[in-house]
């Protein structure tokens, strides 16, 4: 007898990583099994943007439970290897995002995590076996996927410096004469169906333990890389109570430490305050930049720089509650899938590879991640701690409930990650704007660095008199990040909602709403 179909809300950064959930969710899957499957999609069909071998956070919230986070970040590489090994990286650097410096190359290679955060949620979570989660992508990766835009955004300025550096990879994004290929061209990537069909048969150790892993060691060692067989056999996804912080009506659980990405929304969302709003005046506007600034400054001063950022983050939360946090400071790439069901279980995981190391090791389809070589995060260099040690990450998967209702949301975009979700929650929670609307919603961002301070603002944004250099986009752009939300509530009625900057994918299901 066939399983019944399960109500499911869900959103995503692909159509077709959605539409594997609703494969899922016709199989009985709930929120947890639509989740895995569509992340697994967009991990492994959005080249550039993200890949299997990179990190991974996952927020889930059960009905009637206390929420947990599931860390699958990337860890520091290295057991076993002599204490004067000097690894060596090339910088490059691109114009995406108004122009970014990163390492590349072997050496640039964390230890990965995502695969044991999937795998460990569909143990603890899941209802269908594991194979089944991955068959939608193994098919679609097995005879070729379209060439999303987002993707094709990003590797029109990362393509040859980051992703020429494998021959199979090179290929499958390049024509024979050598041009980036046409967005929705078709994208073959060599080998990746024979190494996903190996880990839905075999399960994560193969990758871990197994020919995958050996293969990636291989790889990264001839060429002078830190990450050893020992490292991966050692790597354990590891479960944290969630960062749990109540604004208004809702209790919102986020990524707690070592991230970074779950503190910074809490503290934007505790300093913003909950003030009625009409409108994004220039009162509001003006506070919105005030706070980025605040979180964005202490975080670039205390946190980024701190060996153990425990105390930091407390300092910041503690600011942020008693509203003095404004006062003292303000002088490819990632993917999310939130996915929520009728039994008020909440789901949402983004997962990075950074921007990309560009390294696929032969016969495995699976490019690596360039984590160690992230600068703005990884501020203590190829060599940043004792093996094991995870690094800091910007990622905020993030649920939400009050009465009678749960919410999952997320979004990628490096530090813009914070920025997009706090923005998104005043428009949903403050100004009550429909999910869809709140989504769409013209965005800012500040950045700042040890130079300068700049704000990227999308149109539609009136802005006050203000200090800073501006960077002003023709239109809504994926810098500002992709937010996705999923909404149940006790009345049976199901929102997605995909933010259109990342081309994302919504399913509900059965039968709409």
């Amino acid at each position: 007898m066939a399983a019944k179909a399960n109500k499911v809300a869900l959103a995503t950064t692909s159509q077709l990583a959605a539409d594997a959930a609703a494969e899922i969710a016709d199989l009985g899957g709930n929120a947890a099994d639509c989740g895995i499957a569509a992340a697994i999609s967009s991990i492994n069909t959005q080249p550039g943007v993200c890949a299997l071998a990179g990190s991974a956070f996952i927020t889930i919230w059960e009905a009637g439970r206390k929420p947990i986070t599931i860390d699958g970040n990337v860890a520091i590489p290295g057991i076993g290897l002599p204490a004067d090994h000097d690894p060596v990286a090339e910088v490059v650097e691109i114009e995406y995002g108004g122009g970014i410096k990163t390492l590349v190359g072997a050496s640039s290679v964390a230890v990965p995590g995502t695969l044991a955060a999937l795998h460990k949620a569909s143990e603890l979570y899941g209802k269908l076996p594991w194979r089944d989660l991955l068959q939608p992508t193994i098919r679609a990766v097995r005879n070729g996927f379209p060439f999303a835009r987002a993707c094709h955004y990003y590797l029109g300025y990362a393509g040859k410096v980051i992703y020429g550096r494998s021959d199979d990879g090179y290929r499958a994004l390049h024509d024979e004469n050598g041009r980036l290929r046409d967005v929705d061209n078709t994208i073959l990537i060599p080998h990746l169906a024979d190494s996903l069909t190996a880990i839905a048969d075999e399960g994560e150790r193969i990758f871990y333990e197994g020919e995958i892993g050996r293969r990636i060691v291989a790889h990264v060692a001839e060429r002078g890389g830190t990450l050893t067989i020992d490292d991966l056999k050692n790597y354990v996804p590891e479960i944290r109570d969630s960062l749990v912080v109540t604004v208004g009506s809702w209790q919102i659980a986020t990524n707690p430490p070592p991230a970074i990405g779950g503190a910074g929304l809490a503290a934007m969302l505790l300093s913003f305050g909950t003030e009625p709003m009409e409108a994004w005046d220039h009162a509001s506007v003006l506070r919105l930049i005030r706070t980025q600034q605040a979180v964005m400054s202490y975080r670039q001063e205390n946190i980024y720089t701190a060996d153990d950022i425990t105390a930091p983050v407390e300092e910041i939360l503690e600011l942020a509650k008693s509203q003095t946090l404004l006062s003292r400071w303000s002088s490819g790439s990632t993917v999310h899938t939130s996915s929520v069901d009728r039994n008020g279980l909440a789901f949402s995981i983004t997962a990075s590879s950074g921007y990309g190391s560009g390294e696929m090791p032969g016969n495995t389809g699976i490019w690596l991640n360039n984590c160690l070589g992230e600068i703005e995060l990884n501020r203590s260099g190829l060599l940043a701690g004792p093996p094991g040690k995870r690094l800091p990450s910007n990622m905020a998967p993030s649920a939400l409930r009050r009465e009678n209702c749960v919410l999952a949301i997320g979004s990628p975009g490096a530090d813009r990650i914070t920025t997009a979700l706090h923005q998104f929650l005043v428009n949903f929670v403050q100004l009550d704007l429909d999910l869809n609307d709140a989504v769409t919603h013209s965005r800012m961002h500040l950045k700042i660095d040890d130079a300068s301070s700049n704000l990227a603002v999308e149109p539609g944004i009136d802005l006050p008199d203000i200090e800073f250099q501006i960077t002003r986009y023709p239109e809504p752009n994926m810098y500002f990040g992709g937010v996705v939300a999923a909404l149940a509530d006790t009345s049976g009625k199901f929102q997605a909602a995909a933010d259109p900057r990342r081309e994302g994918g919504t399913y509900i299901g059965p039968n709409g709403h």
